[in-house]
């Protein structure tokens, strides 16, 4: 439970404790005045927390507002509340984030920036679709080499199949509502992930670059030290 309650908001702060993955805030849908409550609680607290889904027009108000409690990052529309230390970086290949066109990058953005918070290095590899395959399999020996793949694409989400096929590691499927027709809002590409008859594919949410990392790194966890640290942390 967190040492003060808002009308508005309880922040877990023991939930990565509890599982692994940090607290964070969907800014979407909440109030100028109920991000502040939230901004004001990080900070008093002397807390750090990612805020995903943050408007430009918002992001500029909370700046403002909290020179120096709010880090906003445009490319991912995600900002760091609070103290901006960063985590020590995890060793080993860094998670690689594929996308199949640029269009696809601000989600992909939003997965790095989200490991980036938790310190786990992710390298972004993009527009490598498959209506060039060739971009794709020129990148495909250094894909070989990341302990997880996320792969994000929009459209048909081809990718997802094609690079489960040539990579060692799971990979993540984040489909991305880029896309018209029948393959508008995402569905086309969701659907193809799901249905992929490549094996050691997990599916999230469509425009859920955030949900992906957080997959990423309960994977990550899996493979270290981290995973004791957290079953000592559940017994208490």
């Amino acid at each position: 439970m967190t040492d003060r309650v808002d009308p508005d908001h309880r922040l877990d702060w023991a939930r990565e404790a509890r599982t692994g993955l940090p607290e964070a805030i969907l800014a979407d849908g909440k109030t100028s005045g109920q991000l502040d409550a939230i901004v004001q609680t990080v900070i008093a607290e002397g807390r750090r927390m990612l805020m995903t889904r943050l408007g430009a027009d918002e992001a500029a108000r909370l700046t403002s507002n909290f020179r120096h409690g709010v880090v906003f990052h445009p490319a991912s529309m995600t900002a760091v509340i609070g103290l901006q230390d960063i985590p020590p970086a995890q060793p080993g290949p860094p998670v690689a984030i594929v996308t199949a066109g640029t269009s696809d990058l601000t989600v992909a953005e939003e997965a790095r920036a989200t490991l980036h918070f938790a310190g786990v290095p992710g390298g972004i590899v993009a527009d490598v679709g498959v209506a060039g395959l060739w971009r794709l399999l020129d990148v495909v020996d250094e894909l070989r080499k990341a302990p997880v793949v996320i792969a994000v694409a929009g459209m048909e989400g081809a990718l997802f199949s094609v690079l489960a096929g040539l990579v060692p590691a799971p990979l993540i499927a984040v489909p991305t509502s880029k896309g018209y027709g029948v393959a508008a809002g995402g569905q086309a590409a969701l659907s193809s992930a799901l249905a992929t008859c490549a094996p050691g594919v997990t599916c999230v949410n469509i425009d859920n670059g955030f949900g992906a990392a957080c997959a990423a790194i309960k994977m990550l966890a899996l493979r270290g030290p981290r995973r004791d640290e957290l079953a000592r942390d559940r017994q208490v």
